[in-house]
């Protein structure tokens, strides 16, 4: 019989080291329950550090009694457990999926773009939550009010993690699409951050539609002809 495949990947040692001791839980749902919130939402983004592609968001509210085993940070975890745990998720909890465009981006910043995906999330959930956990140490301003924001909450509030993993597969898969669009720039491994691979292509096959402009290399590319004087 083969050996059941791991749960976390070969990062996760590394990444637990610097996070200390891994303990997401319901801790901070549990205290938002105590103060009479009934419906409590984890909300993460992902995409703030690629140079393509949408910033992706995702809200989940987890139903208590139906929690999924084995649910963590989406860092910590394997690309199959991560597409696992997606399923199960959008079949135990209620999700939602938002993104801010590469123009979004270019036009407003990564950081309030990346707010901006969040609130379109939350905005977008079945059941209007009347808490939120906001993964960072910044609440977007759309949801001022009735957000707690959680510095690493994707490694401490367990609703955080689910929306970090629904979050991390729906943008993967975005990137994954955009590679087939736009071969040779490595999307369907790096998912748009800048590797040695990205980089060498974007000075070899030069700027796409989905390059954010805003962001210095691409920048740099795309205007270096005309810094320099004849």
């Amino acid at each position: 019989m083969s050996s059941a495949a791991p749960l976390f990947s070969p990062r996760f040692s590394r990444y637990a080291k610097r996070m200390g001791k891994f303990t997401a839980s319901l801790d901070y749902e549990s205290a938002a329950r105590a103060l009479g919130h009934s419906h409590i939402a984890g909300v993460d983004e992902v995409g703030r550090g690629p140079l393509a592609g949408p910033v992706t968001a995702a809200a989940v509210i987890l139903d208590p009694t139906r929690i999924p085993p084995g649910l963590a940070d989406s860092k910590t975890l394997t690309a199959a457990r991560r597409e696992a745990l997606f399923d199960t998720i959008l079949a135990t909890a209620q999700c939602c999926i938002a993104h801010a465009t590469v123009s979004e981006i270019d036009t407003l910043n990564i950081l309030r773009a990346s707010h901006l995906a969040m609130e379109r999330a939350v905005a977008g959930l079945a059941q209007a939550p009347d808490h939120i956990l906001i993964d960072g140490n910044l609440i977007p301003s759309g949801l001022k009010g009735r957000a707690q924001a959680i510095v690493k909450g994707d490694a401490k509030s367990l609703s955080i993690a689910a929306a970090s993993i629904i979050a991390k597969v729906a943008r993967d898969r975005i990137m994954v699409d955009l590679a087939q669009q736009y071969p040779g720039y490595g999307w369907e491994a790096n998912a748009g951050y800048p590797t040695k691979l990205h980089q060498s292509a974007l000075l070899n096959l030069g700027v796409t539609p989905a390059h954010r402009r805003s962001f210095k290399p691409v920048h740099n590319m795309l205007y270096q002809d005309k810094s320099v004087t004849p």
